[in-house]
């Protein structure tokens, strides 16, 4: 019996395999809990359609992160605070006065987002990565100065 899963099945496959397993197996287990559908002609074509519309679907997503990128790399952000002879910042700059910083400049980004290792306390200039998701990431300059 062929049967197209619904859901991720342990030792068999995950969503939209097609898998070939024993007839009892199939109208006893997999078939009853919803686990699997027959891979019958009707099944296979809703299968084929969705996947071409998740593929879509990620294409669009992809093009959209990489606008993003694009978009965010291109805009830096500038902080002027106090900091003392030693170069050390009084207070420091986090995840959420860079992302309000660029939601000033019309630019939307998820603070959880960011890959940052703590707060940035130092006078300079810093880079901080974004994690935009579909596997792209963007990078942010930082530049803090002296007030």
């Amino acid at each position: 019996m062929k049967v197209i899963l619904q859901k991720d099945v342990p030792h068999l496959g995950v969503i939209g395999d097609l898998v070939k397993v024993k007839d009892g197996y199939g109208r006893n287990y997999l078939l009853p809990r919803g686990l699997a559908v027959l891979a019958n002609e009707s099944n296979t074509r809703q299968l084929n359609h969705q996947k071409r519309v998740a593929q879509t679907l990620a294409a669009k997503q992809l093009a959209a992160a990489e606008a993003a990128a694009k978009t965010i790399s291109s805009t830096p952000v500038a902080f002027k605070l106090e900091a003392g002879e030693d170069e050390k910042l009084f207070g420091s700059v986090t995840s959420r006065d860079i992302a309000e910083a660029l939601a000033a400049k019309g630019v939307d980004v998820d603070r959880r987002k960011m890959n940052m290792d703590g707060a940035l306390k130092e006078i300079g200039s810093h880079e901080v990565s974004v994690d935009l998701g579909s596997g792209v990431t963007a990078t942010i300059r930082v530049l803090i100065e002296k007030k």
